[in-house]
């Protein structure tokens, strides 16, 4: 497929290089000349200089050839123009746009009425809250993710060394009568991703991801020491940007008590006038005298969530110090989040991950249910439903070859059954199969499971 990827920012990167990983024609064009070079260095892509909402450059970027435009350019305005050039000089017959404004609801519903058929609009911040809610419930998890609507549970924990589970191994930990229906899927040691085998020995500072049914979450969570989900009375949030403000309204309408401090006053008045019940403090958040004026100490959730990323990761340590129980911070750079990890800090959001997801969802659609990255695109969550015509369909799992750096972590039969599968068990036509896997044999295991016609190449 030939793609035109508009903007070459961090976002742009990430997509183009899967894209071209999983042999797609990928083109960016990119305002800034210094980006254009690293880019052209970097990817296997072309790269054209060039203004996304200029006829002449996208014309030259090869948009009249293009099947299918995703604009990801640091401007709303230059996304949306650069959808509405490629429809209506070019004829793009798929168009995808990021749109950061709070008024994407308006947006969507403008765009709808002039017929500008923008296939997906993609709001980050939206997308973090949806990564945020999961965890602010269950203690000492780093994140929840759902499969299958909700009936496959992923959750992460850091290990230390007062944690059982630590310096077993996985074949230990299976002796030791783990629920029936979880399974170790995934370790992140350092900035290292591991898919786990038997022998595999779990570390003080891993990041151990674990699979499991929603039914078993409860019982899993504390074969692996952890206590299950706890009652949310206190958070404060940092931040009274777009993030802070969905969080601050999404717990109002669960009656949580509230506290956002913002430093700007302007913006505090603007963000009283939006929120019903939350305190909204006209104050450094990042204040040690001031949390603990404001109680901070046993606080459920201390969320940092302002723009900027240093800050969020001293305050977040900040709070941890002063007696907050969870920390949930607000990353935009990508290269922070090993930093971030080996910190400590248990829960990173970041919005650019979560939109590139979000875009190779849409982009693999039809078999491919979700997409989830892991650490700096070092390992994938692929949900995806099995093809009739799949090589490995109707073959116990134990006979199929799968390459080392992937593990089928869950299958969810068409009747809603779900398996946390074993070596005897078969992969059918039209099971939602989740995979945990290095990035690098991602492609593979689309090839293998939905296209058996590319399946032999590897």
């Amino acid at each position: 497929m030939r793609v035109l990827i508009a903007g070459g920012g961090e976002v742009g990167e990430m997509v183009a290089r899967r894209l071209s990983r999983e042999g797609n024609e990928v083109t960016i064009i990119e305002a800034s000349a210094e980006r254009c070079a690293y880019l052209d260095h970097a990817l296997d892509a072309k790269v054209v200089r060039g203004s996304a909402s200029s006829f002449r450059h996208l014309k030259a970027a090869g948009a009249d050839q293009a099947e299918m435009l995703i604009a990801v350019t640091s401007s709303d305005e230059a996304n949306l123009l650069a959808c509405l050039v490629a429809q209506a000089e070019f004829n793009v017959r798929v168009k995808v746009a990021r749109i950061r404004t709070h008024e994407v609801d308006d947006w969507r519903r403008v765009c709808s009425d002039a017929k500008l058929e923008i296939d997906l609009v993609i709001h980050p911040e939206s997308e973090a809250l949806a990564r945020i809610r999961p965890v602010l419930r269950i203690p000492g998890v780093s994140e929840v993710i759902q499969f299958g609507g909700g009936r496959i549970r992923l959750f992460s924990l850091g290990l230390d060394s007062e944690n059982w589970v630590t310096g077993k191994t996985l074949l230990e930990l299976s002796d030791a009568g783990p629920p029936k229906n979880s399974l170790v899927a995934m370790i992140f040691r350092g900035n290292h991703a591991i898919i786990p085998h038997g022998d595999e020995t779990l570390l003080p500072d891993d990041r151990v991801y674990v699979v499991t049914t929603d039914r078993d979450l409860r019982d899993t969570l504390r074969f692996m020491g952890l206590q299950p989900e706890a009652p949310l009375a206190r958070v404060f949030v940092l931040g009274g940007k777009q993030l802070g403000i969905l969080v601050a309204m999404e717990l109002e309408r669960e009656g949580v008590s509230v506290k956002l401090f913002e430093r700007d006053a302007a913006r505090c008045e603007l963000v009283s006038g939006l929120l019903d019940r939350t305190v909204v403090i006209h104050g450094d958040g990042s204040d040690a005298a001031t949390l603990i004026e404001q109680n901070i100490e046993g606080v459920d959730a201390y969320l940092a969530l302002t723009g900027d990323d240093e800050n969020n990761l001293i305050t977040g340590l900040l709070a941890r110090r002063l007696g907050a129980r969870k920390i949930v911070t607000l990353l935009n750079r990508t290269t922070y989040l090993p930093l971030a990890h080996r910190l400590g800090i248990q829960t990173v959001v970041n919005p650019r991950l979560a939109t590139v997801d979000r875009i190779m969802q849409f982009v693999r659609k039809g078999r491919v249910h979700s997409v989830t990255t892991f650490g700096e695109e070092a390992a994938e969550a692929i949900e995806l439903e099995a093809s009739p015509n799949g090589r490995y369909i109707g073959r116990r799992l134990k006979e199929i070859r799968l390459p080392r750096e992937a593990v089928v972590g869950a299958i969810m039969r068409p009747d809603g059954e779900v398996l946390i599968p074993r070596g005897d068990d078969v992969i059918r036509a039209g099971d939602r199969v989740i995979f945990f896997a290095l990035e690098r044999v991602v492609p593979y295991l689309e090839e293998a499971f939905i296209d058996e016609r590319r399946a032999g190449r590897r």
